[in-house]
């Protein structure tokens, strides 16, 4: 079973800068419950939906 991704960000933003992490944390303000994963393959970060809810449909901003 594939894992939902919402949103990729490379992994060459600048030192310093989080982009994934603080897309994620507002995704989790909204309620979704989400994590950072790194796909070596790309080079980026991604935003995925964790499983269990992925398999509930509850995820109001997958594209």
């Amino acid at each position: 079973m594939g894992r939902v991704v919402l949103e990729r960000f490379p992994a060459g933003s600048p030192r310093g800068s989080w982009p994934a992490e603080e897309y994620a944390a507002q995704r989790a303000r909204e309620g979704v419950s989400v994590e950072v994963v790194m796909d070596l393959d790309s080079d980026a970060f991604l935003v995925v939906v964790r499983p269990r809810e992925a398999r509930s449909g509850h995820c109001p901003d997958a594209r």
